[in-house]
């Protein structure tokens, strides 16, 4: 009897073995084991970030306002309750929005800067679930400020000069902004059917992939940092996903911003780690596995996949080998390791390599988020 159970548990597990490799072959994004599924992983740091108070970049105080980190994963979770029809987790999500109306309404980031005006991509994401009209009002002024006249302490000659030639007067040629404006124009568009608004977000990329794009597919962190860093890689190749997925058909600018895309999907395929991984520095063996923009380029080609801009038989299996190792990386609490910490842009290499590797922060449990939801979506 005994043999006979063995005999059948090593038959199953050969033959999920080979069915694991066939999926992993075939880039299949819609089956995955137990503990792996994007339902599972993403309900379990959906959950992780309801319980977090409001985090400030590590420190052991509460922030004055909302850092961007947290409303990348908190987009991220709503994107994710969205797609898994999770009603209460949409709520907790609201709630946790609730007091911004009221007597914490300090936290809400005045919007001077991209890092603060991404912030607006929250509100417009709970209008389009609940049709509340406070978070149209809040998330459209926001969108609306990244347009208008140059205002505010944060404002320098050269906001004045980009205003003129009709760019968002908050630009600054770090790769950084091109999730940070693209994701809050592309939100105002979603909530409002106003087109103008990803409009203006496209040309502002055009002027960012002639700025900062090399051959290679890849971009400098800005002009003066000459460096594939990954996570800014990371924010463009989200950001280019979350503008082509509702960038009208007839944009002058969408036949160049995808192909910018997939020149950089292609180079991407190039640099991933034989584990499935992305590093620190993209062309630099010798720096460490990281996976904040490891989860970034994951969306990035799944998206890719899904909306049929990319290959699936090409993309498929590099999407599907770095979720699976990606997620190793998630420990008990629902924390993902080795996340670099908030980086200035700076003319050194070395200062890219030694920036601190974190535990459990926002940078790496909002991709985290997005590549759940991204499976999800049909």
């Amino acid at each position: 009897m005994k043999t006979a159970t063995f005999s059948f548990w090593l038959a199953a597990s050969s033959l999920l073995i080979s069915t694991a490799g066939m999926a992993q072959k075939d880039g299949d994004l819609t089956n995955f084991p137990k503990g792996a599924t994007p339902q599972e992983i993403g309900k379990r740091v959906a959950d992780r970030f309801i319980a977090s108070p409001h985090p400030n970049f590590g420190r052991p105080v509460p922030p004055k306002v909302i850092t961007y980190p947290e409303t990348c994963a908190w987009y991220g979770a709503l994107t994710f309750a969205k797609v898994t029809g999770d009603k209460t987790m949409a709520k907790q999500l609201a709630d946790r929005f609730e007091p911004l109306f009221g007597a914490q309404d300090t936290l809400i980031p005045v919007p001077d800067h991209v890092d603060y005006t991404v912030f607006g991509a929250v509100p417009l994401e709970l209008y389009q679930q609940t049709k509340d009209a406070r978070y149209l009002k809040l998330g459209k002024g926001i969108a609306d400020k990244q347009w208008g006249p140059p205002e505010g302490k944060r404002v320098i000659p050269a906001s004045h000069e980009f205003y003129k030639r009709g760019y968002t007067w908050q630009t600054r040629l770090w790769i950084d902004d091109m999730f940070m404006i693209t994701t809050v124009q592309s939100q105002a568009t979603r909530a409002t059917g106003d087109r103008s608004y990803i409009d203006k977000a496209a040309n502002e990329m055009i002027l960012y992939l002639d700025s900062l794009q090399k051959p290679n597919g890849l971009f400098y962190h800005a002009p003066n940092a000459p460096f594939f860093w990954g996570r800014g890689n990371g924010w463009m190749a989200a950001g280019m996903s979350e503008l082509l997925r509702s960038v009208p058909k007839d944009n002058p600018n969408r036949p160049r911003i995808m192909a910018a895309y997939k020149n950089m999907m292609a180079s991407l395929l190039k640099y991933q780690a034989e584990d499935g991984m992305w590093r620190q520095l993209i062309d630099d063996p010798t720096s460490w596995p990281e996976t904040s923009c490891t989860g970034m380029f994951t969306f990035a080609m799944i998206t890719g996949v899904k909306e049929g801009w990319l290959d699936k038989k090409t993309y498929g299996p590099a999407a599907r080998k770095a979720w699976l190792k990606l997620i190793t990386y998630i420990d008990a609490n629902a924390d993902i390791s080795e996340v670099c910490e908030g980086t200035n842009m700076k003319n050194d290499h070395q200062y890219y390599l030694d920036r601190k590797r974190l535990v459990g922060d926002m940078h790496g449990q909002a991709p985290v988020l997005w590549c759940a939801t991204a499976l999800l979506r049909k």
